[in-house]
């Protein structure tokens, strides 16, 4: 690998200068710049343009899996890894359908981020092994997860308000009207056959989305 240019992004600056560590122990690979949050790596992916972004899910703000899809919806030949606690199918589900390029948990190996690196750069899709195993299984069993039938924006805002954040929060998080999100909202309730927003969280938490 020569010169590969990365960007950072997560929340808690330890978190970012142990990843650089780890990162830039390898021969050619650079962070160029680091963000904390959603908002500012979209503002940095454009001045910067690096070859990959290593990102967080859970951030203050517009979230992870809300940052790549804009990310990558200006930028269709962006390669994002996503670096994550969530262990769960349908985080990962949702990130590739956003368009990102690898998923690795934090609670993985360190050489999981680096072969993901790698992998990427290759134009390939990197998966942790414990998350290719949970979507292959759910694959294999048939196993029908609601979730998948939301977009990656709708994910988010069920996420959200699963998580009990008020419509004016998602809105003011997300950068989009109250309006759009009651809209939102009226679609994942009919997609996940769920009625109130006390359903909406007991199915969240079901579904590993949320904790109880």
């Amino acid at each position: 690998m020569a010169n590969v240019k990365l960007l950072l992004v997560d929340d808690h600056a330890v978190v970012r200068s142990g990843l650089r560590r780890l990162l830039e122990l390898n021969k050619g690979l650079e962070v160029i710049s680091e963000a904390e949050s959603g908002e500012q790596a979209y503002q940095l992916y454009g001045d910067f343009l690096p070859d990959v972004v290593v990102m967080d899910l859970s951030m203050p703000g517009m979230g992870g899996l809300e940052s790549a899809r804009r990310i990558i919806k200006r930028f269709p030949a962006a390669r994002i890894i996503i670096f994550s606690m969530h262990e769960t199918a349908s985080f990962a589900s949702q990130a590739l359908k956003a368009g990102v390029k690898g998923y690795v948990t934090k609670t993985g190996v360190a050489e999981d981020l680096i072969r993901a690196v790698n992998e990427v750069l290759k134009g390939k899709t990197f998966l942790s092994a414990e998350i290719a195993q949970k979507i292959a299984l759910q694959t294999l069993t048939g196993e029908d997860d609601p979730v998948h039938q939301l977009s990656a924006r709708e994910f988010e805002v069920f996420r959200l308000l699963a998580d009990g954040k008020k419509v004016e929060e998602v809105a003011e998080m997300l950068k989009i009207s109250q309006k759009t999100v009651a809209n939102y909202y009226t679609i994942i309730k009919q997609k996940l056959d769920v009625s109130s927003p006390i359903e909406m969280v007991r199915f969240a938490i079901r579904h590993g989305l949320i904790e109880g």
